[in-house]
C-alpha cells in the first residue's frame, strides 16, 4: 500500500453541485508524484468541474483535497499557483487585445519586466517545439497559436502537478509528438500530470493510471496501457462505441457543384495574418472534401472568406448552389442554403451569456423567419424552444436545466449543440472548422456520422480539421492547406498519411505524387 507521502495529490469524497445536478459526486482520486494521470469521461462527466475545483475556480460543497499530505484549501486560481499546481483550460484564457507575452505577465505573480518575460517564453517555446512570438497579438492567432501560449504561460510557473484538458485537440501530430516528449521529461524530473483528452491512444501511450467517470461518479480505475481504446470507451459510456461508416458517395463525379470557391486571393488583414494565394475548390452534391493543414497556414482566413466573415469585391470567388456569394454577407449566404461552423465554439459559434434558445434564435432568425418571428418581428418562444429541444434530443446534448446559457455547458456538448443548431436546418452547404475539438469518444462518432449522411442526403460538406484520423474517417477526398495555398483534393483512395503529411510540410504536390506506397 502507497504511503501519503507517495501521492502528491489526494482528494476525498469531492462533492460539486449546481441547484439539483451534482457535477461531481464523492469523488476520490490520487495522484503520485511523477506519474502522468489520466481522466477519462464523456462530455458532461465532471472532469472539468473536479479540475475546477482542483485549481481554485470553483469550490466544493463537500470532501477534502490533500497535497503532499496536507489538507489544503485553495480559494482561487493564485493559491493553486503558489501551492504548485498550474492548469491549462480547454477554453483558453487570453485577451485578444494583449499580446503573448503580457497574456503571460497577467498569470504571473512577481512584476517581471514585459521583455524578461518574452525572452523566457520564446526560448521555452522553441526548446518544446511549439514555436511562439511572444509580440504576436492574441486576436490574430490560429487556435493552435493560442493554445501553444496557454501551454508556455503554465510551464514557465515550473508546477508540481499540471493539469492539461485536451491539450493536443488544436496540435499538429508532429506538435503532439514533441509536447509528448516535454511530458516525458517533467515526469522523469519528479513532475506530476492530471491529463484529460479524449484521445484514447494518447492516454495509453502516455498514462501510468487512468481515472473514469461517468455522470460525475468514479466509476472505475485501471492502467490504460493494458486496456484498448475501444475498452477505455466502454467505460467511459457504459455501452459500445458505434464505429463511424462512410458509405460510397454514389455518383459524386455528376452531381452539381454547390460549393465553389474561385481564385480566392486575399491579403493579410493584420501583420500577423496569413495572405490566401489563388486558392480554388469544389465541393459537389453528395460528398465530403477535407481540409487538413497545419495551424496557421491560412485555414482561419480561408473559412473567414467562405463563410463571408470577410467579403470579396469579386463576387464569383465564391459561389453557392450556382450563385455568386462573394460579396454577401453571412446571413445572405445562409440564406442560399449554407450552413457555418466556426473553429471556436464559445465566443464565435456560441454567445457565452445566452441561453441555448437565444443562440438558436441568432444564427437562423433570417432563415427560419416564417416560423420564429410573426409580421411584426415579434419572437415566437414556443416555436424556437421547440427547435432548440428538438436539436438537444437529435444530439444528445448534456445540460443542467431546460435552457441554460451556453457557457454552462461543458465543451464538448455546446459543440453538439452548435453543429446540431445547423444540421437541423438540412442545409444544402455545409462548412465546419474543426468539427469534433474537445469532443469525447461517442459524441465525435455522431458527428462524424451525421456530417457524412447530411453529404448523402445530398449537400455538399467541407471540413477544416488538424485530425487527420478524423479526415481519413469521413472524407471523400482530402486537401491541404499551406502558407495560404491550397493543394487539389486527393481522393480518399489515393491519400495516405504520409502524402498528406508532406503536403502539410510545404512539398511541392508533383513530389507527393510520386511517394511510394508503402509495402
Amino acid at each position: 500500500m502507497e504511503t501519503s507521502n507517495a501521492n502528491l495529490l489526494e482528494v476525498r469524497g469531492l462533492t460539486k453541485t449546481f441547484g439539483t445536478l451534482k457535477a461531481c459526486d464523492n469523488i476520490d482520486l490520487t495522484i503520485a508524484k511523477g506519474e502522468i494521470h489520466a481522466l477519462l469521461g464523456e462530455n458532461g462527466a465532471g472532469k472539468s468541474t473536479l479540475v475546477k475545483m482542483l485549481f481554485g475556480t470553483l469550490e466544493p460543497n463537500a470532501g477534502e483535497i490533500r497535497w503532499d499530505g496536507q489538507p489544503v484549501r485553495i480559494a482561487n486560481p493564485h493559491a493553486a499557483r503558489k501551492l504548485g499546481i498550474g492548469m491549462v483550460f480547454q477554453h483558453f484564457s487570453l485577451f485578444d487585445a494583449l499580446s503573448a507575452a503580457e497574456n503571460i505577465a497577467l498569470s504571473l505573480d512577481d512584476k517581471t519586466p514585459i521583455s524578461t518575460i518574452a525572452a523566457k517564453a520564446k526560448a521555452l517555446s522553441y526548446s518544446y517545439g511549439l514555436p511562439l512570438d511572444p509580440y504576436s497579438l492574441v486576436g490574430d492567432l490560429s487556435v493552435g497559436e493560442r493554445q501553444r501560449i496557454e501551454i508556455i504561460r503554465c510551464l514557465l510557473q515550473a508546477p508540481e502537478l499540471i493539469i492539461l484538458d485536451e491539450p493536443t485537440a488544436v496540435l499538429t501530430p508532429q506538435e503532439a509528438d514533441k509536447l509528448f516528449e516535454t511530458l516525458e521529461r517533467l515526469r522523469s524530473e519528479g513532475k506530476s500530470i492530471l491529463y484529460i483528452s479524449h484521445r484514447l491512444e494518447e492516454v495509453k501511450r502516455m498514462c501510468d493510471r487512468a481515472t473514469v467517470l461517468r455522470h460525475g461518479k468514479v466509476v472505475g480505475h485501471c492502467d490504460p496501457r493494458k486496456e484498448t481504446a475501444a475498452s477505455l470507451a466502454r467505460m467511459m459510456v457504459g455501452s459500445e462505441v458505434q464505429a463511424v461508416v462512410r458509405s460510397p458517395a454514389e455518383g459524386s463525379d455528376r452531381a452539381a457543384v454547390l460549393l465553389q470557391v474561385k481564385n480566392l486571393s486575399r491579403t493579410p488583414a493584420t501583420p500577423f495574418s496569413i495572405p490566401l494565394r489563388n486558392v480554388n475548390l469544389e465541393v459537389k452534391a453528395g460528398e465530403v472534401i477535407g481540409v487538413a493543414g497545419v495551424a496557421g497556414n491560412g485555414q482561419g482566413e480561408f473559412f473567414e472568406a467562405v463563410s463571408g466573415e470577410v467579403r470579396q469585391a469579386a463576387a464569383g470567388t465564391v459561389r453557392i448552389r450556382g450563385k455568386d456569394a462573394g460579396n454577401l454577407s453571412i446571413t445572405g449566404r445562409r440564406l442560399l442554403g449554407a450552413a457555418f461552423v466556426p473553429e471556436e465554439r464559445l465566443g464565435h459559434g456560441a454567445a457565452p451569456r445566452m441561453k441555448l434558445s437565444e443562440n438558436l434564435l441568432l444564427s437562423r432568425y433570417a432563415t427560419d423567419r416564417k416560423a420564429f418571428l410573426g409580421a411584426a418581428g415579434v419572437i415566437h418562444d414556443g416555436a424556437v424552444a421547440s427547435a432548440s429541444q428538438r436539436i438537444v434530443q437529435a444530439m444528445d446534448v448534456r445540460k443542467s436545466g431546460t435552457d441554460p446559457e451556453a457557457a454552462s455547458l461543458s465543451g464538448g456538448n455546446l459543440q453538439k449543440f452548435i453543429i446540431g443548431r445547423e444540421l437541423d436546418r438540412q442545409p444544402a452547404v455545409m462548412v465546419v472548422n474543426q468539427p469534433t475539438w474537445g469532443v469525447d469518444a461517442g459524441a465525435a462518432a455522431r458527428i462524424r456520422q451525421s456530417l457524412i449522411e447530411l453529404a448523402r442526403s445530398g449537400s455538399a460538406v467541407l471540413v477544416i480539421s488538424q485530425d487527420l484520423d478524423e479526415l481519413f474517417e469521413i472524407s471523400d477526398a482530402i486537401a491541404v492547406m499551406h502558407n495560404g495555398e491550397m493543394s487539389k483534393p486527393i481522393p480518399i483512395a489515393e491519400a495516405t498519411l504520409e502524402k498528406i503529411g508532406l503536403l502539410m510540410g510545404g512539398a511541392e504536390p508533383g513530389h507527393v505524387e510520386h511517394v511510394a506506397e508503402p509495402a
